[in-house]
């Protein structure tokens, strides 16, 4: 793959007009609230002692920070310094104040606390645990968890934001069938990549078939970030899950940017990571227009996809030959006019290529013969 892939901070959609923001369609894309999940997570220590509140039907205002900033809030309260337990949480808990928590959750500072925020903090919370806990979370950099004693829910405050966390068995089931859905997103990625390959070996690939690719390249990873985040809240509830969406993702985004670097037009002077990123930038909607996704890519965008004749550089297919390097595949694809001139190379003008020589030059020509091979193979089983 080509020099300077690393994701640079540019987002290459953000020239198009389109970004996708990061809260869009889910709170939890806040990297913030996003470690607060984790931080309660089934399998902590934090979560036990906040599951045992539940179970007793009580209630609790929980606050974690440090404790010395946190201070000018306090009125009242007992101070402990007591290292952090479940069991020592819980019974706190029976007491009407606030439990503080020190950031590294290893002490229990104070309980039984009034917590007197600033009171010309907006609040759209009715309760009053919930109203203080939202204008706590607004005045500091504390994570704010609020149980419900009617409901038995927890609440998340950071920042400006609150989450609901939902039951475990409702998260699992979610899950689960984003997992049935990313297994059929996966193989209709292998159904159009393996089209492509084939295509790719005919020198017939028009722009609609990469276009294609990337479409069902970057649905298939966003499914997978939606389970990755549920998988977050799962905890260790969720280790069999994370098992199969490693199995499923598999070298899906390095097949995605790889795609990109054989076809991205002017490729010296726009990174491979740039649009990437800007790809993963689109909104849902902008990323099944293929208009957008040709611009994004260079080409003309007054051009018709479906006869416009594109050639891969050969990056991909060369990265499926084994123990090529980086580097290698980079020159050979230097020295050559694209994929169909590197696979007419005979073994002699391979070794000529810096680094190559005689035995990587013969593995070259040998995996090429297998891909394409291979390739028919997977036609016929998917006809």
């Amino acid at each position: 793959m080509p020099e300077g892939n690393p994701r640079s901070k540019h987002d290459a959609s953000a020239g198009l007009g389109f970004t996708r923001t990061p809260s869009e369609g889910d709170p939890r894309r806040e990297p913030k609230l996003l470690d607060a999940i984790a931080r309660v997570a089934p399998g902590t220590d934090l979560r036990q002692g906040i599951d045992d509140i539940i179970r007793s039907h009580e209630g609790a205002l929980i606050v974690i920070g440090d404790p010395a900033e946190l201070s000018f809030l306090f009125s009242g309260g007992i101070a402990l310094d007591q290292p952090f337990t479940p069991q020592l949480l819980y019974e706190l808990s029976k007491m009407d104040g606030a439990i503080i928590v020190n950031d590294a959750l290893s002490k229990l500072a104070h309980a039984n606390v009034q917590l007197m925020p600033d009171p010309t903090i907006a609040s759209s919370e009715t309760g009053t645990r919930h109203r203080t806990a939202e204008r706590v979370a607004k005045q500091t950099d504390a994570l704010v968890i609020s149980i419900s004693q009617q409901r038995s829910t927890i609440s998340l405050f950071v920042d400006q934001c609150r989450y609901k966390l939902d039951a475990i068995a409702d998260v699992l089931a979610k899950t689960n069938q984003a997992l049935a859905t990313l297994q059929t997103y996966r193989e209709r990625f292998e159904q159009v990549l393996t089209r492509l390959t084939a295509l790719e070996f005919q020198t017939a690939v028009v722009l609609d078939d990469v276009i294609v690719v990337l479409q069902r390249a970057e649905m298939t990873t966003r499914i997978a970030e939606e389970i990755e985040r549920d998988c977050v809240e799962l905890g260790s509830e969720g280790r069999l899950i994370r098992m199969q969406l490693e199995e499923l993702v598999g070298e899906v985004p390095v097949e995605k940017e790889a795609v990109v670097a054989d076809y991205l037009v002017g490729i010296g002077t726009t990174t491979v990571g740039q649009i990437v990123t800007g790809l993963e930038s689109l909104p849902y909607h902008y990323l099944l227009e293929s208009e957008v996704l040709i611009r994004l890519l260079g080409h003309p965008t007054d051009v018709n996809p479906l006869d416009f004749t594109v050639t891969p550089r050969g990056y991909r297919v060369l990265r499926r030959i084994p123990r090529l390097p980086l580097g290698v595949i980079d020159r050979v694809v230097g020295d050559h006019d694209g994929l169909e001139s590197i696979v007419r190379a005979s073994t002699r003008e391979l070794e000529a290529v810096d680094g190559v020589g005689a035995v990587r030059a013969r593995e070259i020509k040998e995996g090429l013969r297998r891909l394409q091979e291979h390739n028919l193979v997977d036609r016929y089983l998917q006809l």
